[in-house]
């Protein structure tokens, strides 16, 4: 075991210029994270800089048997934390042959959107809270979970320590650190009210960015998972009964909300989201309908409400925002398994070129 590790943790630095590029895209089902990986011949600063690829859509549920090709095009780059060195990790979004999107690329609807001059212009800044439980690998139950059984009741996990209130902190610290040695804009990290459930933080980042760092820091927590013998899940309401679910609040603020009168175009920019809610809870995630019930910090998936201050309504302003008169404002609709191309820029778009 020795040698093999000595072998993963070789330096190439030394004896090549040639680096490993991870290309990264999202599978068939909207959240499946696939990877695999290429030498390219030097150091590249750029996504352009790297070749277009190709997998096996049909492997992927992506593509039919007898057309399956389907084309990685390189869209951001991360420094590797797994090979380290030169080594890189590639988000992608994937096209047919002909050039056209295909119907599971997200990114390349939500790239129009954030090039509209419109939004380009009012610098849309995201932050999104990423909720997520971990699960003991054989038997699919939370992490420290007794197994067939439940722990003691919600109210000394949240940020809790110890280890009757907090499991999986090895992971949890690792990926922290492994996403900002990936220059991913981590802003934090906690221990979420139900155990076993943690929750992690990107931003703020503007415009596509925020969706291209957010998947990368999937993709490095699943590798994390994949090394310590857990399994990651995403499901907005693992266990049912009287647990907290599991969301991605999105914070958002544009050039208008942040300056002097903001709190007034954030009035009007939530009066927006709630005439389009049937449309945006369509869109942010399966099985929000389990999560979303008006308990455990939720509001109804049926009703849109707002309030300040308060984690039961659909969009949360905070009180700096208020006293301030300016600032951002939380959606708190998204689930876990939310696509974060599609919030962020349905957000930016219900709010800045959509009239009502």
């Amino acid at each position: 075991m020795s040698i093999l590790t000595d072998l993963l943790n070789l330096d190439l630095t030394d004896c090549t210029t040639k680096i490993i590029a991870e290309y990264i895209w999202v599978g068939g089902s909207g959240m499946d994270l696939r990877s695999k990986a290429r030498t390219i011949s030097s150091p590249v600063n750029s996504p352009k800089q790297l070749p277009k690829w190709n997998y096996d859509g049909s492997s992927t549920g992506q593509a039919a048997g007898h057309d399956s090709e389907v084309i990685l095009y390189p869209q951001a780059i991360f420094p590797d934390p797994f090979r380290r060195g030169k080594n890189i990790l590639v988000i992608c979004d994937t096209y047919a042959p002909d050039g056209t999107p295909i119907a599971t690329n997200k990114r390349a609807a939500a790239e129009k959107i954030f090039s509209n001059p419109q939004v380009v212009a009012e610098e849309p800044w995201y932050g999104l809270e990423q909720e997520y439980t971990l699960l003991q690998k054989d038997v699919k139950w939370p992490l420290g979970w007794p197994i067939g059984g439940f722990p003691g009741p919600q109210g000394p996990y949240y940020c809790g320590i110890g280890a009757d209130k907090a499991w999986g902190r090895d992971v949890v610290d690792s990926h922290y650190k492994a996403c900002l040695y990936a220059g991913i804009n981590i802003s934090g990290i906690n221990g979420e009210v139900m155990p076993g459930q943690w929750e992690f933080q990107v931003g703020p980042s503007e415009g596509i960015s925020a969706g291209d760092e957010l998947w990368c820091a999937r993709y490095i927590l699943e590798r994390i998972t994949e090394i310590a013998g857990v399994v990651l899940t995403f499901d907005p309401k693992p266990i049912q009964g009287d647990w907290n679910g599991a969301g991605c609040h999105t914070n958002y603020s544009t050039k208008s909300t942040r300056k002097e009168g903001g709190y007034e175009v954030i009035k009007k920019a939530i009066e927006k989201l709630g005439l389009r809610h049937k449309e945006h809870i369509a869109a942010y995630g399966e099985g929000n309908e389990r999560r979303l019930t008006g308990h455990h910090e939720t509001a109804d998936i049926n009703t849109f409400s707002w309030g300040v201050a308060n984690r039961g309504a659909s969009v949360r302003v905070g009180r700096d925002t208020e006293k301030e008169g300016r600032g951002y404002f939380e959606d708190r609709r998204p689930a876990s398994n939310m696509d974060p191309y599609v919030v962020t820029s349905m957000i930016a778009e219900t709010t800045i070129l959509w009239n009502s």
